[in-house]
C-alpha cells in the first residue's frame, strides 16, 4: 500500500512543468514488433529520444476492453502475453516496469464523468509492452494502462480523454495504442512486409487529412466516411485509442505522422504525434 510520505513525494514530482508532454497514437501491429529490430521498433526508440523523458506513461491499449473504466493500480504490473501462435521467444519476454498506485488514484480522480475502478489484476498487455520496451528499455519509467469501456461510443471516449489533460502538464506521456486500419480477416500475407489495398490507402489518407486539419468530428463519426471506413474498422477496439489521442489535442498544437505504412493489405501502422 502506498504510504502517505510516498504519496507526497510523488505528488511533488508531478508538479506542473514548464512544458506540455506530447501525445502519441501508435500503430502497434503484430506482437512480433515487440522483439524485432525493424523499421517500426526503431522509430519507437527514436521517438523516445525526441521527446522529454516522462515521469510516467499512461497507455490506452486496444487490448483492454472492459465494462466500465479501469486503471492499473499495482506497484509492479505483470507482463501479459495475450496472443497465440507466436514463437516461444515472444512469450518469454518480461517487461518489469513499475506501476504507480498514486498516479492511478490521481488519474481516477481527474475523471468525473464516470467512476474509475482501481485494478490490481490486469497488467501490461501487448498493446503496451511491445511498444514501451523499445522506447524505455531499462524499464525505469512507471507504466499504467487505462481500459476502454466497450459499452460506449467514440464521442464518449473522445470527451473522456479531455479530462486527462492535466497529466500532460505533469510530465505524463499519454499513448493510444491500436491501428487506424485493422481488418485481420482481409489480410493478404503476400503483402505482409508492405502494401495495401486501394481502399486501405484511400481511407488512410482521409484519416490523415482530417487529423492534419483538426477536423475530428468526422473521425468520431467514422461511419459517415463511406465503405472504406467500414472496411478499415470492422470492430472498434483498435480505433478507439485514437479518440484518446485526438481528444487531448490543444487547439494550437500541430500534428505529425510516423511509421506511415500499410502492411498485409488491410492494416496500417500509421502513427500520430501531437505537440512538441
Amino acid at each position: 500500500m502506498t504510504t502517505l510520505s510516498a504519496f507526497r513525494k510523488f505528488t511533488e514530482e508531478l508538479t506542473p512543468q514548464d512544458y506540455t508532454m506530447p501525445v502519441l497514437f501508435i500503430g502497434h501491429g503484430s506482437p512480433m514488433n515487440g522483439i524485432e529490430d525493424n523499421e517500426f521498433s526503431q522509430r519507437w526508440k527514436k521517438m523516445a529520444q525526441e521527446i522529454p523523458i516522462p515521469k510516467a506513461v499512461l497507455v490506452v491499449s486496444a487490448h483492454w476492453f472492459t465494462k466500465g473504466t479501469k486503471i492499473t493500480a499495482m506497484d509492479f504490473p505483470q507482463t501479459i502475453h495475450d496472443f497465440g501462435g507466436f514463437p516461444r521467444e515472444l512469450f518469454a519476454v518480461q517487461y518489469p516496469s513499475p506501476g504507480n498506485a498514486t498516479l492511478a488514484k490521481e488519474t481516477a480522480a481527474l475523471i468525473t464523468t464516470t467512476q474509475v475502478e482501481l485494478d490490481h489484476d490486469w497488467g501490461l498487455d501487448h498493446g503496451t509492452w511491445t511498444i514501451i520496451r523499445h522506447m524505455y528499455p531499462e524499464a525505469n519509467v512507471p507504466v499504467l494502462q487505462l481500459s476502454i469501456d466497450y459499452t460506449k461510443g467514440p464521442q464518449y471516449h473522445y470527451d473522456l480523454a479531455k479530462e486527462l489533460t492535466a497529466l500532460r502538464k505533469k510530465g505524463v506521456l499519454i499513448v493510444g495504442s491500436g491501428n487506424m486500419v485493422h481488418n485481420l480477416r482481409m489480410m493478404d500475407w503476400s503483402m505482409i512486409n508492405g502494401g495495401g489495398y486501394d481502399w486501405t490507402q484511400t481511407i488512410n489518407e482521409k484519416f490523415k487529412d482530417l487529423i492534419t486539419i483538426r477536423d475530428h468530428q468526422p473521425l468520431i463519426n467514422y461511419q459517415t466516411l463511406g465503405k472504406e471506413a467500414l472496411l478499415a474498422i470492422p470492430t472498434v477496439e483498435h480505433y478507439l485509442p485514437l479518440m484518446y489521442t485526438l481528444g487531448l489535442q490543444d487547439k494550437d498544437e500541430e500534428t505529425s505522422f510516423f511509421n506511415d505504412k500499410m502492411v498485409g493489405g488491410s492494416l496500417t501502422m500509421t502513427s500520430v504525434r501531437i505537440g512538441a
